[in-house]
């Protein structure tokens, strides 16, 4: 049997029992949705098979309210009347907020969005909504368009150059480029610039025509004027939380140089174990009993994940603010620094008049980033977490390590910043644009690559990140490179 027929052999059968209002264990499907799949089957048949997988698919909305507070994968409190009995299908999510899109079209008689937004699912996960959209993720675009420092480092290093009259012509990136590089993860700007004609077995259809698309950055600007991504993490159509949980989801983005968290998670103990145990574990129980339902953490598991002891008792809250249990940043820009009060980061001043967290000689920007008491709240938060497996003196002295590690890594930036500052004073380099030049690009990579990997690898116990990948023999090297340079002339 082909593929293709037993995918269609599969959701005959299912939609037949859908098709059946009592059916115990398949819900029934709109009419919407049932004709949609009527004809994506075929069409796209690989859609039609994960959405079949999905929870979404086996599930009402009023039966995922009837279940315990604990349990609920949902947040409302009341969902529309026409969405809590029938499964949430294709029409449930494709439907929604006709009005707010301007991807909105008529497809063989029912409207349609292009776009599913986290506006639409904010319909059944309105806590999750609300927390992504004070997220630093949720302003993830805002904070590479708005930023002018951002934006200068993003164009200087993906702009086409070319050789003219004996020198480097540097070019402004292409919004394809863009999209394929820094904003593949922070998001595209995703705009109705008019419409397009396909030719199906049914007759033509004209569909809007989208800029900068696809893209499922998670700082992605919507058609209906949203931003974000849900299916960042929860990928079409199955929008499976194991997929979430599972730290491979972050990895599309977390990785060396600039944000080494992948890599250094699978080469520490945790990492050793997930590899050994990942079928051990059950990736979808919630909430997530710490010590049943897993025994080695995940990015979830630290950041965001609802999380209980075996007597049921909440160790943390579930967030859709990554941030939310961090008190310091350990990304550093160009600093490690307290984590900002807000998402939006770009309105961030500092005493230099800079959109940046701290200064060049490192005094933070304290208006816009959080204060003691609200890094010790976080600080203790995560703890918690981690003392749910690990003794009170590991787990403190593995803080206070990792503090340890922050202040050195801003030592051997410091010392990078000032060999720069001496060199834009020698006239070696233009500070007009601190990225396009040899030297500034050794400063950016004393703090976007090798402060950076040392701190990821003192917060996730990878010390070979720390010391000869990306780690301290870089940072050396790079000051001393930078101590040449300076004292060449």
């Amino acid at each position: 049997m082909s593929r293709t027929l037993a995918v269609a052999t599969l959701l005959a059968v299912f939609c037949t029992a859908a098709s059946s209002q009592n059916s115990s264990n398949t819900p029934t499907l709109s009419q919407e949705t049932q004709a949609c799949l009527d004809c994506h089957k075929t069409v796209t048949p690989g859609i039609v098979a994960d959405w079949m997988s999905s929870r979404h698919a086996k599930t009402t909305p009023a039966e995922a309210l009837r279940l315990p507070a604990l349990e609920r994968r949902v947040s409302a409190v009341q969902i529309p009347d026409p969405l809590q009995n029938v499964a949430v299908g294709c029409f449930e999510c494709h439907g929604l907020n006709g009005t707010a899109h301007t991807d909105h079209f008529d497809h063989f008689g029912y409207g349609i969005n292009v776009v599913v937004s986290p506006k639409d699912c904010r319909t059944c996960h309105p806590t999750e909504a609300s927390q992504f959209a004070g997220s630093k993720k949720e302003r993830a675009l805002d904070n590479l368009e708005r930023n002018p420092v951002y934006h200068s480092l993003v164009a200087t290093v993906t702009g086409v150059k070319e050789v003219k009259n004996g020198g480097l012509y540097f070019s402004d990136p292409t919004q394809t480029t863009l999209g394929k590089t820094c904003y593949a993860c922070h998001g595209t700007d995703v705009a109705v610039v008019g419409t397009r004609v396909i030719s199906t077995e049914l007759g033509d259809i004209e569909v809007p025509k989208l800029s900068n698309w696809p893209n499922q950055g998670v700082g992605r600007w919507n058609p209906d004027g949203s931003k974000g991504s849900c299916t960042a993490c929860h990928p079409r159509h199955t929008f499976s939380i194991e997929v979430a949980r599972k730290p491979y989801t972050c990895s599309q983005c977390h990785l060396q140089p600039d944000v080494p968290a992948w890599d250094v998670y699978i080469e520490s103990k945790h990492g050793n174990i997930f590899s050994a145990q990942e079928r051990e574990q059950d990736w979808n129980a919630v909430p997530w009993t710490i010590g049943e339902d897993l025994r080695v953490p995940t990015c979830a598991t630290c950041h965001d994940a609802l999380l209980v002891n075996s007597d049921g008792d909440v160790i943390a809250e579930r967030s859709h603010d990554f941030g939310a249990r961090l008190w310091v940043r350990i990304f550093g820009l160009i600093y490690s620094h307290p984590q900002p009060k807000e998402g939006a980061t770009f309105k961030i001043k500092n005493k230099d008049g800079l959109p940046l967290p701290t200064t060049f000689d490192d005094v933070p920007a304290s208006e816009y980033l959080i204060d003691a008491a609200t890094q010790a709240q976080r600080r203790a938060t995560m703890q918690k977490v981690c003392t749910s497996c690990h003794a009170s003196s590991w787990v403190e002295g593995f803080f206070a390590q990792l503090d340890t590690t922050n202040i050195e890594t801003d030592k051997m930036v410091l010392a990078a910043t000032q060999l720069l500052k001496e060199a834009w004073q020698k006239k070696l380099a233009d500070p007009k644009n601190p990225f396009d030049e040899k030297l500034e690009q050794k400063w950016v990579e004393q703090w976007l690559f090798y402060a950076n990997s040392t701190r990821y690898a003192a917060a996730m116990v990878g010390p070979d990140y720390a010391a000869f990948k990306n780690g301290w023999w870089y940072m050396t090297k790079t000051v001393q490179e930078l101590q040449e340079a300076v004292n060449r002339k």
